[in-house]
């Protein structure tokens, strides 16, 4: 279903009542996971209706189509991540306009982030991506390498390791949902508890599991169709 203004509000309030429900099914609140709109595809003006629904933090994948938005939205008090593939030619453009990056996946980019972050800005806020079953298909490191990254990646001066991000395999039946995103957050747990970090992130659940990730700890949801539709 392609998205119109009239049922923006009402989808936007859906989603946020469904996060309200798996938070308090986990003993949580509400406020201890933030809805990361991504916009992939999206128009400036969509975007625009949802801050104006009060969603405050937005991601995008792609930098040019990324930039486009900053600018066009430049007037409202927004917070974008930055959740794509970190490619090391696009990291001085990447660490000057966005406040997170979600899918730092080797030291040489987070290097870069690093050294081109402006030295006015705060830290830039970034999250590891752990590819959990192997998959050739997505980025990430290996559960094994994240220690060693995680240490070497805290240790860079412009950077602030929030946490750990992962896009697991696609599975129908919430228990296996959780299953992957329970073995993020161990391995949160465990980096924390061996390496000396406070890790205070997980990055985890999409559409069409984000409640089963909420119910594993999740801080930050990555939603768009389920809340702007189908893409254009």
């Amino acid at each position: 279903m392609l998205m119109s203004p009239q049922n923006l509000p009402e989808r936007i309030n859906a989603v946020l009542e469904r996060v309200t429900g798996a938070a308090a099914a986990a003993g949580r609140s509400a406020q201890s996971v933030t809805v990361l709109a991504i916009g992939k595809a999206q128009a400036p003006q969509t975007l625009a209706a949802a801050a104006r629904c009060g969603l405050t933090h937005f991601g995008e994948s792609y930098l040019q189509e990324a930039l486009e938005k900053l600018a066009a939205l430049r007037a409202y008090p927004l917070t974008w991540h930055f959740v794509g593939r970190v490619q090391t030619n696009k990291t001085r453009a990447i660490a000057e306009h966005f406040t997170w990056v979600h899918a730092v996946d080797r030291l040489k980019s987070a290097a870069r982030l690093s050294a081109q972050r402006p030295f006015h800005a705060p830290p830039l806020n970034v999250c590891l991506q752990v590819n959990l079953a192997a998959e050739a298909s997505k980025g990430g490191v290996a559960p094994a390498e994240v220690p060693a990254l995680a240490a070497a990646v805290a240790a860079l001066p412009r950077l602030k390791l929030r946490g750990l991000m992962c896009i697991p395999p696609e599975e129908a039946e919430p228990a296996r949902q959780r299953g992957w995103f329970a073995q993020l957050r161990v391995l949160r747990d465990e980096v924390n508890a061996s390496g000396g970090l406070q890790l205070d992130t997980l990055s985890m659940g999409m559409s069409a599991d984000f409640e089963a990730a909420i119910m594993e700890g999740s801080t930050i949801v990555r939603l768009g169709t389920v809340l702007f539709g189908a893409r254009p």
